[in-house]
């Protein structure tokens, strides 16, 4: 399995996909690694049809919801540069950074 460098909660750009959601940024709301997935916030949504169950307070219907996307159709936002970017790492002592690679801005 590969390392994943992106992090939940992380702004991320679709890069890649439909006309509609290309371009778009979102929060990572998990991450799927045995999948190489991403469910992202107001990205890919799908409608799913839902039954009613009364004990656990459910109504029932059509409901949307996110789907997953690839990861590789995604890059973090980087907020300085204001556009998706490619993660390093900077290693100071004994601990690891995540920077932006086009303007080194620590990103957590």
């Amino acid at each position: 399995m590969k390392k994943l460098k992106l992090k939940k909660n992380d702004p991320v750009v679709v890069i890649r996909g439909k006309k509609l959601e290309r371009g778009k940024t979102g929060k990572i709301l998990r991450i799927l690694p045995e999948k190489n997935r991403l469910v992202v916030e107001k990205i890919h949504l799908i409608k799913e049809y839902v039954r009613p169950n009364p004990q656990k307070n459910i109504q029932g219907g059509i409901v949307e919801r996110e789907g997953s996307v690839p990861m590789a159709s995604v890059m973090y936002y980087c907020k300085e540069c204001e556009q998706g970017v490619r993660i390093g790492y900077k290693v100071i002592g004994d601990n690891k950074q995540r920077i932006c690679r086009k303007c080194n801005t620590v990103l957590d």
